[in-house]
């Protein structure tokens, strides 16, 4: 490969999965995507959103010259993957929540999905739980407030320990059930920013899943050669981010620049 890694998703959540890439490959090749003018997604109609998500990462590609795309966003996996795939001429990695590997973790046999709403009511999703946690107690949980947080928090602004707390009180009242829930699917990859408050809110020690590092490993098996230039770093957005700056910093990226979208309402 002698091009940099794509990562992409609607907003900052795509930051978790770089921060897995960059602890498994310290010194490769990344660039940054998001699509904060259409942010959320869950909002949008999914045959609109499936073509927008197709033009944008298009444009990312050809404006970074990405020699791998990673889709870091959950919806835009279940909606979009088979589009990208048709369309780019690299090798596409989507996200899928972290079911499986969560239970084979449990002991208990009781996990979470914490997820946005769109991922929780997704059929794609319940299919994951029937394939890899029929024998499990699954507690979904939508908590979009967490996205706000997230994105917020990266802006400068203090996480709200309050609110995160009560969006997730249907999660820790799983703790105290019969059989207790003991690990919980990080189903969005904004979330995995948030895990150290979330460890500290948590009534009881619960195991943490994300897709992060699966992202990364199969990263390597479809990449037999990565691009290492760690001071690489591009960052895009389609709306303006200047509030992002420092935020994007902190996870080894530039300051963003704004994607030309010529094709793109």
């Amino acid at each position: 490969m002698t091009g940099p890694v794509l990562i992409f998703d609607s907003g900052v959540g795509g930051l978790s999965v770089a921060n897995a890439l960059r602890s498994h490959y310290p010194k490769v090749s990344m660039c940054y995507a998001c699509d904060n003018a259409w942010l959320p997604y869950g909002l949008r109609d999914d045959d609109a959103l499936a073509a927008r998500i197709v033009a944008v990462c298009q444009a990312a590609v050809d404006a970074c010259q990405a020699s791998l795309l990673v889709v870091a966003c959950n919806t835009a996996s279940t909606l979009a993957l088979d589009g990208l795939r048709q369309t780019l001429m690299i090798p596409v990695v989507g996200t899928v929540p972290a079911i499986k590997p969560a239970a084979f973790t449990s002991k208990t046999r009781h996990i979470g999905l914490l997820a946005t709403t769109a991922t929780v009511n997704r059929p794609y999703t319940q299919g994951l739980i029937d394939s890899f946690a029929s024998d499990c107690l699954v507690t979904k949980v939508a908590a979009d407030a967490l996205v706000t947080e997230a994105e917020a928090w990266l802006a400068g602004t203090p996480l709200n320990a309050t609110r995160i707390y009560q969006a997730l009180q249907p999660l820790w009242q799983a703790t105290q059930a019969i059989p207790a829930l003991d690990t919980v699917v990080l189903g969005c990859t904004h979330f995995p920013l948030l895990k150290p408050m979330l460890t500290t809110l948590a009534p009881t020690p619960l195991a943490w899943v994300d897709s992060g590092d699966a992202i990364a490993r199969r990263v390597g098996q479809i990449a037999k050669q990565l691009a290492f230039d760690a001071s690489d770093g591009r960052c895009f957005t389609t709306a303006p981010a200047n509030a992002l700056i420092d935020g994007f910093a902190r996870y080894g990226f530039r300051k963003p620049q704004q994607l030309l979208l010529p094709a793109v309402s």
